[in-house]
Formats: structure tokens, sequence, C-alpha cells
């Protein structure tokens, strides 16, 4: 069905949404050979994980979205949760020709995912932008997979974004109206270079209450590609990973879930522990709480929380560990 959508009425709906960005991409300054029309570089990516992955229970074990041919060999940029503790992995073109591909890489600290397809695939390459130049109220393309193949947005904020699965970014961005399809999906800028990977729909993307989707930016790519490819991996110190999940309600810092065989089940924290302290530093918010968590070292150092339980104050030590020791990496490298 996916398939015989690209086929059929691909061609029209992009011609249309490059009209309708007003400054389109079609009269911008031509980017990099091969890429005059960048929603072709967009594929649809499936991934199959198997039911005893860690992540499993909370994402799924049959996951699709999209992602973005960055090089001539098949390289495709995606958002990682797609491919995590995935053991088979394919892509589809806007012609509906799949092709399967190897995980080449899994980065947690920025979200970003690299597959490589191979047997044929023959999909024009993406230039990447400059995310550090993307400002509010600025016009951009988002393009995914689906019904809504393509969608003119505009930039509603930039700025730091933390998810509660032990996740901070620098310079994340905020675009409205949402693509429905977000997982993977690109942000192209004006000039058709690649600024950003779609990672969520949220409720309010810019501080009014408008849904909008939040794009990792390219930037954070462009210091560890090298490693990805090289490594699999970053090979920065990994940060210590506690197997926590904070919610921010009403002001505080609550303790909704924590990972199975994880550090900090495994040191006793619970659903519904209120986060006090760090070592000793106020917990203020989640972002404050992921810094000051990772200013102690690297993974294996000891994290002291301070936590309030039934009206009682707990000091609790745990043991953190690098994540990617927890997950079950590798199935397809």
């Amino acid at each position: 069905m996916q398939a015989q959508f690209f086929v059929q009425r691909g061609a029209a709906l992009l011609t249309l949404c490059l009209v309708l960005l007003g400054s389109s991409l079609a009269s911008a300054p031509a980017p990099a050979a091969g890429t005059a029309n960048p929603l072709l570089s967009v594929v649809r990516v499936e991934a199959r994980v198997p039911g005893d992955s860690r992540t499993a229970s909370r994402l799924g074990t049959e996951r699709a979205g999209a992602g973005v041919v960055i090089a001539d060999d098949g390289l495709i940029l995606t958002i990682g949760y797609l491919i995590l503790e995935a053991d088979e992995v394919s892509v589809t073109d806007r012609n509906g020709r799949r092709f399967p591909a190897d995980i080449v890489a899994y980065d947690h600290a920025t979200g970003f995912g690299l597959l490589r397809a191979y047997e044929g695939l023959s999909v024009p390459s993406v230039a990447l932008g400059s995310s550090a130049a993307v400002e509010s109220r600025q016009k951009a393309l988002a393009a995914s997979v689906g019904p809504v193949p393509a969608l003119p947005v505009e930039v509603r904020s930039v700025h730091p974004f933390a998810g509660g699965w032990e996740y901070l970014i620098d310079g994340a961005i905020f675009t409205a109206p949402p693509i429905p399809e977000f997982g993977g999906a690109a942000l192209f800028g004006e000039d058709g270079r690649l600024l950003g990977i779609g990672s969520l729909i949220l409720q309010d993307a810019d501080g009014s209450g408008q849904t909008g989707n939040m794009f990792v930016p390219i930037d954070l790519l462009k210091p560890i590609l090298a490693d990805l490819l090289a490594f699999g991996r970053s090979t920065e110190p990994a940060r210590p990973w506690i197997g926590l999940y904070p919610t921010e309600v009403n002001g505080y810092l609550i303790v909704s879930g924590v990972s199975e065989g994880g550090p900090a089940e495994t040191a006793g924290l619970r659903f519904g522990d209120l986060l006090v302290a760090v070592d000793g530093a106020p917990v203020t918010d989640m972002a404050a709480f992921f810094r000051l968590v990772w200013a102690l070292g690297p993974a294996g150092t000891r994290i002291p929380l301070t936590v309030l339980r039934e009206g009682k104050i707990h000091v609790v030590d745990v043991e953190s560990r690098d994540r990617h020791s927890w997950l079950k990496l590798g199935r397809t490298y």
C-alpha cells in the first residue's frame, strides 16, 4: 500500500510541496550535486526487533519511519530508536523498491542512528546543512513517508530538550505544523540541505500550545560521524547511565519508572520516589538532573541520589553503567 502510494502520487505531491514552500527549494541556490530535489533522498525505514530486547516493551518490536540518504554509498541517517536492538532492517525508496540494510551505528547522546543499504539502492544523497544558523520563524520543509510525504513548516523555537530516557541535547529545533510520520523525518532548509532529523511530536512546540515536531539538529552529527562510521559509536567516554525515567510534576521530579535490570532498579529506587538531590546538589528540573549526574564522571561512577519516599529522606548510591552494555546491540552489525 505504501509503495503504491509513492508510485502513483509521489511526484505530484513533491511538486506541490515545493510550490507551497514559498521561497521554494526549487528556486533556492543549488545544493551539492545530486540533491536538486532533496525529497528523493528520503526513504522508508522498517525494523524488526526481537521480543527479548530491552526496548521492546516501550518501543515495540515492529518499527517504521523515515531516513535520509547522506552519502552515495547508501549511508542513511535516521532516528536511533527506530533501529535500536533490531535484528532485521530494510529501506524502501519512493518507487516502492525495498532493500535490506545493515545497522552501522547508534548514538544515544544525540539520538542518531546510521544504516547502510546495499544491493542496488539508487537514491541521490543530500548535503548536510548548518543547524547552528536556524532561527525562529524560518521557513523549512519537513519530509517523511506515508500519506503526507512532505509539509512546509515554520521553525517555532530552538532550545535545549530533555527527555525522560536520560536524554538531553542543545539546539533542538521545534517546528509547526506537525508532520504525522515524524520518526526519522528530514528537515530541509531553503537551500535543500539537511538541518535535522525528526524525533518527536509534541503538544506544545513553542510555548503557545501548538502541536509540532522536535528535530535533532544536524550539527550534532558532524563531530561524531567519523567515530560512528569506524566504531559504531562515539569514542567519547560514555556518560553514566542509571536506568531511571524521571517525570516533572508540578515543579517536582518524580521517578515514573526504572529499567529492568538497570542500575536504579538494582539500587532499590522505586516508582513514585521524589528526586531531591544529586550528590547533595538540589534537583530543580529534568535537564538539571541529567547535567548533575553526568558531571560526576563517566559510566561506572557512583551516583549518590537523595530521594523522598513515604515522607522519609533516603540516600541511594547508584552504580552507573554504560547504557550500551545493557542494551542488546550488534545483531546486524
